[in-house]
């Protein structure tokens, strides 16, 4: 396969071959179900998704936090299983099942051997299409999902992290709690989430794909199926929902600093600014950047902030990207009393890359890097089946290893201290959690 192949929503029957002799198909039904498949040679499991273009950014300010509950009532039981029958489901075939509510999507998955498959399609698509969302596991679930959100409280990583991205983002969406907070899920309500669920799960709003061991004509009969079993008449034409635009809009900075006070060990410091949209065609710039920076031990960050200086045990660099937006960020836990100089030093590697060119020697490790993680990550199914999803809900186009690797490939040193350039010039934010207060950035800040 050469450059990307596209995923139009007005063509209803795609294919073709990927690198490694895979076979991508993609099958629109009339009602607007897509069904996507990747069916890898010598496989003998299968990873499915349902996923649905909805994710915590899309939620009206009375129901904050109703998409991550959702997830969770999902399981919770349907007019035909239980909670428990679906777990015995998939517990008695050594199956795997979980879901996972992100920002701009939501997605609940299974993996299981090939002989499997039909019943994994059964089981995520009562869920999906039938849940009940009883009154009294509403109120159980209230209390599991504001024990989670304890337990990331605890986590004082975790903390950096929602404070980071509510510096960055601001008022935009992107900066909200992906599981809302303790005061929105205590006053969450059945008929808000109820809502939320009939607005959202429909078919015009399903996306699965699946990659592995798939039969893709003997797929798209048994979701055709077990949909109509389901009461979801797939006879009623409609088009897929159009994908969220990829224009970038401006972020307005949330805080240049914010601090978190708490008796711990550890200053947990995150450092970033605003980064690039999903479908910027400088990705494969922003992937390399971020591996010289700070994306294994021998990238910069690590080398300076660890191995040379001994501040730090886990010190790093990251990039989020969205349909509209983006943050890239670093990372350190180190001793509340080197918190500043931590940051600074990180700060001070970050811009270094806009003022220097990186090193051939630099380029052609992180190229490899990238490269060999890439080819890795698709040895397990569940990392194809994620591509596949995300293709095509936030993309739109198919990018295999192939074309990964080509792209990767043709990153030159210019255009990393570019992309650096540009980034470094963005508004910077802080956000730290420990025994830290705002004067210990007051050099950078």
């Amino acid at each position: 396969m050469n450059d990307a192949v596209a995923f139009p929503l007005d063509e209803p029957e795609l294919s073709f071959t990927a690198s490694g002799d895979s076979l991508v198909r993609r099958t629109i039904l009339p009602s607007g179900v897509r069904i996507l498949s990747e069916s890898v040679p010598g496989s003998r499991s299968a990873t499915i998704g349902y996923w649905v273009a909805v994710g915590s950014r899309d939620e009206l300010p009375a129901n904050y936090g109703s998409t991550h509950f959702l997830e969770h009532l999902l399981f919770k039981g349907t007019p035909t299983r239980s909670a428990l029958d679906i777990a015995i489901s998939f517990d008695a075939v050594g199956g795997e099942h979980n879901a996972m509510t992100a920002k701009e999507y939501t997605c609940y998955y299974a993996k299981v051997q090939d002989r499997d498959l039909p019943m994994a399609v059964d089981v995520l698509t009562d869920m999906l299409t039938s849940s009940r969302l009883d009154p009294t596991e509403f109120e159980n679930e209230r209390g599991v999902i504001l024990e989670e959100l304890a337990m990331a409280d605890d986590d004082p990583s975790d903390v950096a992290g929602e404070r980071f991205f509510e510096a960055v983002f601001g008022a935009h969406p992107l900066g909200r709690p992906i599981g809302g907070n303790p005061e929105t899920i205590q006053a969450a309500t059945r008929d808000a989430v109820w809502d939320h669920y009939r607005a959202n799960y429909r078919p015009q709003d399903l996306v699965i794909s699946v990659a592995g061991a798939v039969d893709h004509d003997l797929l798209v009969v048994r979701v055709t199926a077990a949909l109509e079993a389901a009461g979801w008449d797939l006879s009623i034409p409609g088009a897929p929902v159009g994908r969220r635009s990829g224009e970038g809009v401006e972020i307005a900075r949330g805080s240049a600093l914010t601090t978190v006070h708490r008796p711990i060990e550890q200053a947990n410091i995150m450092l970033g600014v605003p980064g690039i949209v999903a479908a910027d065609d400088r990705r494969a710039h922003l992937s390399v950047l971020n591996s010289v920076l700070g994306g294994g031990m021998s990238s910069r960050l690590f080398q300076e902030v660890r191995e040379r200086r001994g501040l730090a045990y886990s010190v790093y660099s990251f990039g989020s990207s969205y349909s509209d937006a983006g943050v890239f960020g670093l990372y350190a836990g180190c001793s509340p009393s080197k918190a500043g100089q931590v940051a600074e030093l990180m700060l001070a590697e970050f811009r270094r890359l806009a003022e220097e060119d990186v090193t051939e020697e630099e380029l052609r490790r992180a190229v490899g890097q990238l490269s060999g993680a890439s080819a890795l990550a698709l040895e397990d199914s569940d990392t194809r089946m994620s591509r596949l999803g995300r293709a095509e809900i936030t993309m739109g186009e198919f990018i295999d290893l192939d074309e990964t690797l080509r792209r990767l490939a043709l990153v030159t040193v210019a255009d990393i201290r570019s992309l650096a350039g540009e980034l470094a010039a963005r508004p910077l934010s802080i956000a730290a959690v420990g025994t830290v207060d705002d004067s210990a950035f007051s050099a950078i800040v």
